[in-house]
């Protein structure tokens, strides 16, 4: 059995924990060559005592010249340390690599993976803003390089899982899960008066701040929407999201001939990860699944008056190129003013969705031909997104 040579970007984040764990587990499978371990020093470094990499990077340069410095008094030598993007594009395409867990946050994940890509690696995904920014140039590439692109976040995984069932010819749609987060139930009317401390109470899972504000406004589901185009190259029209309050089902795949496969497990990232880094295999585990958890399962449509995000995600799905990089940057800036806890700056939870509407109005479906455009585009709607909300807080207070 060959041991898989792993590059790890965002190993401090949670899906790099849980990959960390699979090779815990599977010490004969996976070794770890080298990682993009963001601005967590302390967190670097430990995992630089247990796993030894060849090279780590970190997301600025006085963060890697302190992190030098410890490993050095630590005694512990035989590990280049780097910075920045370009020390993430090392790690992602060292020569020893063969499979890049992707899972930096943002687009500071973009240029690494695009570049892993074009060296041939095969890709664990788990960064949504890859395939939201600039997926067609990721898919072309993945395609013009013959690399397996393997989805790592559980929804789109469990398609990549049902998929198995039927060739793509043979896929009516699929259909996306959702938990409807802590909003699920709250009358439309009082959306305006939702406070960060109660849209941060997500009712299934604990993640970061970003993405749990993306779930209480569903555009964390418009993000995946858009993934699972360009993952298994459907039109929007054919990407459906349900919503499933218990989160046990993680996403269905229909067939033409009416039979839909459903993939279950437990919610654990766990599961995902090692099915990416296995595949085609499958791994024996310890990830068991209590049947009776079977015994009540709820699924509705979602209501896009209440949640117009996802509404917007559909139409950026639709044009893609720039507006599918607006929709990501506008959303970003947004959550962030959101959660400003000056309230001279913050907006309110339904400012969300109208700002990123605003930006979008002003925003074009061209296309970027390279990751240096995409990232240019990014910018730029960034850039309107503040504006925006500047201009509106400035009318509220006339």
């Amino acid at each position: 059995m060959n041991v898989k040579k792993l590059a790890i970007l965002g190993s401090t984040g949670s899906i790099g924990h849980s990959t960390l764990s699979i090779c815990e587990s599977y010490p004969d499978r996976y070794e770890v060559v080298s990682l993009a371990a963001g601005r967590n020093i302390d967190a670097a470094f430990a995992q630089c005592q247990r796993w030894r990499p060849r090279f780590i990077s970190l997301a600025s340069e006085e963060a890697a010249l302190v992190l030098a410095g410890r490993l050095s008094e630590a005694g512990i030598t035989g590990i280049e340390v780097g910075h920045g993007s370009a020390g993430a594009v090392h790690a992602a395409t060292l020569p020893e690599v063969d499979f890049v867990v992707s899972a930096i946050v943002g687009v500071a994940g973009l240029e690494a993976t695009y570049a892993a890509i074009c060296a041939g690696k095969t890709i664990g995904l788990a960064n949504k803003e890859c395939l939201v920014a600039a997926g067609e140039l990721i898919i072309a590439a993945a395609k013009k390089h013959g690399v397996a692109l393997l989805p790592i976040d559980s929804e789109h995984n469990a398609v990549h899982q049902a998929m198995r069932g039927g060739t793509p010819a043979e896929v009516r749609q699929v259909w996306l899960t959702a938990s409807g987060g802590p909003f699920r139930n709250t009358p439309a009317p009082e959306f305006e008066h939702i406070t960060p401390q109660q849209a941060l109470k997500h009712p299934t899972w604990v993640m970061g701040q970003r993405i749990t504000i993306d779930s209480a406004t569903m555009m964390n589901k418009g993000f995946e929407v858009i993934e699972a185009c360009r993952l298994f190259d459907l039109p929007p029209a054919r990407v459906r999201v349900t919503v499933h309050p218990q989160s046990t089902v993680h996403s269905l795949v229909e067939f033409v001939d009416g039979s839909i496969l459903a993939q279950i497990s437990v919610t654990d990232m766990r599961l995902p990860i090692l099915y990416a880094l296995s595949y085609p295999e499958r791994v024996r585990s310890d990830l068991t699944f209590d049947l009776a958890t079977l015994s009540h399962l709820d699924f509705s449509q979602p209501d896009l008056a209440k949640f117009p995000c996802l509404r917007l995600a559909y139409e950026a799905a639709a044009v893609g190129g720039e507006a599918c990089i607006a929709l990501n940057a506008a959303d970003e800036i947004a959550v962030a003013a959101f959660l400003d806890p000056d309230p001279s700056r913050a907006i309110p939870f339904m400012g969300i969705p109208r700002t990123i509407e605003e930006v979008l109005a002003h925003t074009s479906g061209v296309r970027p031909t390279s990751i240096q455009q995409v990232l240019e585009a990014d910018l730029a709607a960034r850039e309107v997104a503040r504006e925006v909300i500047v201009r509106r807080s400035s009318a509220l207070i006339r």
